[in-house]
This record gives structure tokens, sequence and C-alpha cells, in this order.
């Protein structure tokens, strides 16, 4: 609420004489503008009160970076869905071109639910968790896959995988907090900070012309102080951005290869995790209701198979919009190791 110049001008050149009296908040601003450079002093001293939690802003952002980097690269269910998402593109596309892609665009991951069974309700991504919460449920259960299980076995095995595949959102926290990040508006708050330096220096080069003053020499001792540790925090604050930006690059072109020159926005494989996510998460709580009234059914005796998303919801080998979705497949090593995942021919 600093005052204009003009305010200034009028506020020094008014007499205690004169008929128009000051109000309350004239009268204090007129006993501030007799203080050297108040207001520039008062900037300098705001941005010292600030400095450390605009620090530690930073420091969280940039670790929640790194973190977000880290669980896309090291999360083992993520990385199996991967998988079973191209053998299952690869299957549905047999017989064409794009028939055996080694990778593709995590954006695909988002139009798995456009590519429909013969129902009109199953959905790619219903059929790729019914087929991961098989293998990783008979996995954590030990059960014999050679050997034909018990209704009630095969329901316990699905159930353990649904939980794994459910819990892939709570390990991927870091990823959801990275997708609301803006890398233009983290790098203005890094400048910020470094043209907060240079103000104060520009206030303690007025300082020293009115060195006379006790309270200004205060001042500037407490300032010297201050922008000698602001400065080396700056210097470690501007390193750990290049770090987390530069672990960022690294893992969009680990998914990506080199369509990332062709990303706008630096944090976009976040935003499609996140949103992917949001898109899972319903899917299993839908996948879990199905499973739970094939039990049902399969109580009552009803003719309902094991595993109801292995029926032919997806009669034709070559389905068009699947193939326009993994229309972006490189040739680049596929995810995981390629052996867990045996998804039958739909």
């Amino acid at each position: 609420m600093a005052p204009t110049k003009e305010e200034e001008r009028k506020l020094k050149d008014y007499k205690d004489d004169s008929p128009v009296k000051l109000g309350p908040a004239e009268k204090f601003l007129k006993a501030v503008l007799d203080i050297p450079f108040a207001f520039k002093r008062v900037d300098a001293m705001l941005y010292m009160a600030n400095f450390e939690s605009e620090v530690e802003y930073l420091k969280k952002s940039f670790q929640t970076l790194e973190n977000a980097c880290e669980e896309l690269r090291t999360s083992r269910m993520f990385l199996k869905l991967l998988e079973a998402v191209l053998k299952t593109g690869n299957r549905m596309n047999v017989g064409t071109n794009r028939g055996d892609a080694h990778a593709f665009k995590l954006d695909t991951l988002l139009k798995l639910v456009d590519v429909k069974g013969a129902d009109g309700k199953t959905t790619l991504l219903h059929f790729v968790v019914q087929e991961i919460i098989r293998t990783e449920g008979a996995r954590l259960s030990d059960a014999d896959q050679t050997q034909s299980s018990t209704v009630n076995e095969d329901a316990r095995c699905r159930k353990l995988g649904l939980q794994v595949v459910s819990s892939l959102s709570s390990e991927l926290t870091n990823v959801k907090k990275a997708a609301a990040m803006d890398s233009e508006v983290l790098n203005s708050d890094v400048l910020k900070l470094s043209r907060g330096i240079e103000n104060i220096s520009d206030v303690l080069r007025l300082n020293e012309k009115m060195a006379s003053d006790e309270s200004l020499e205060k001042f500037s001792e407490s300032m010297n102080k201050f922008m000698k540790m602001a400065e080396e925090e700056i210097i470690r604050i501007q390193a750990h951005e290049s770090v987390a930006l530069s672990l960022v690059k690294e893992i969009t072109e680990y998914f990506h290869g080199n369509s990332t020159k062709e990303e706008a926005h630096p944090f976009r494989i976040f935003m499609v995790v996140r949103d992917f996510l949001t898109v899972l998460e319903r899917v299993c709580k839908e996948v879990g209701m199905i499973n739970e009234r094939t039990v049902v059914s399969s109580a009552h005796k009803f003719p309902v198979p094991v595993n109801p998303m292995m029926q032919p919801v997806f009669p034709v080998p070559v389905n068009p919009m699947m193939s326009q979705a993994f229309a972006g497949f490189q040739g680049r090593p596929r995810y995981g190791s390629g052996s867990d995942y045996e998804t039958a021919s739909p």
C-alpha cells in the first residue's frame, strides 16, 4: 500500500498550517516518508521474513519431482500394467504393421476405455485389469496354475490381485502431486528469490551514502548477514532445480523417446499418469463388482465362466480403434520382462 510518486510529493509539500487537515492514514504516511527510502527497506524486510518459507516450498516441490520420477521408474505394478497393455495391443493388431510394437506413448493409456467390446460396456482396460489381477492373485496365493482351481479359490486370488492393482494410485502419490505443478511458476519463484537479493543490494548501496545514521548502520549489518546466508541458499536451490528438471527430462525420454521435443508442458507425463490413475480406480471398482456378481452366480450354479472378462467381448482380430490408439508405437525396448502376462488372444 505504498503511496505513488505523486502522493509522496503532495504529502511532502503539505504544511501543518494548511486549512486542509490530514487523516490518520495520511499522517502516518507523511511520518514514514521522513525515513530514508522507507518502502525499499520494508520490501527488503518482507523478503527476509518470507525467505525461509519460500525456500522450504521450493525444496519440497523439487523433491516431489524427484520422487515422482523414481516412482514411475521403479513401480513394478505400473511397468507390469504397461507390459500387459502392450501385449494386448499386439494381439489385437496381429497381422498388421502395428502388431509387433515394442513400446507406445503413455497417452495411449487414456484411450483404453474408448475401446469397447461387443457388449458395449466392457472396455479394453477392463480386460487388461482382469488379466493382471488373475496373474497377480495367483502369484500372491502361490496357487498352482497347472491345476484347475475351485470357484472360491479363484475368487480369493482375484480379490488379492485386485487389491494389488488398486494400490497403484497410492504408490504413485508424488506423481499425482507433480501433475499439479507448473514448471514456469517454479522457475519464476526461483528467479524472484534471485532478484530479491539484487534489490537488497540496491538498498544497501543507498545505505552507504547515509552511514552516519545509526539506525541505517544496524539495518546494513543485519541485511549483510542475511544476504550471505541467502546467496548460499539460492545457489543450492538453483542446483536442486537443475537436478529435478534433468530427472523429469530423463523419465520423459524413458517413456516417450525422441517425442520429448514435442512436449509443450515439461510435466505432462505426470498429468497423463494422474488422469489414467483416476480412470483405473473407477475400472477397478467396476471389475470388483463384476467379480462379486460372478461368485454369487456361480454359487447358484449359473453357467458363468470363472473369469467373465475372458469371454469373447473383443471378437474382431484387428480392432481399428485400437490400431488408432496404438499409432504412436516406437521401436524402443518394451517394459517388463514379458514373462508374467500371457493374455489370451481376443
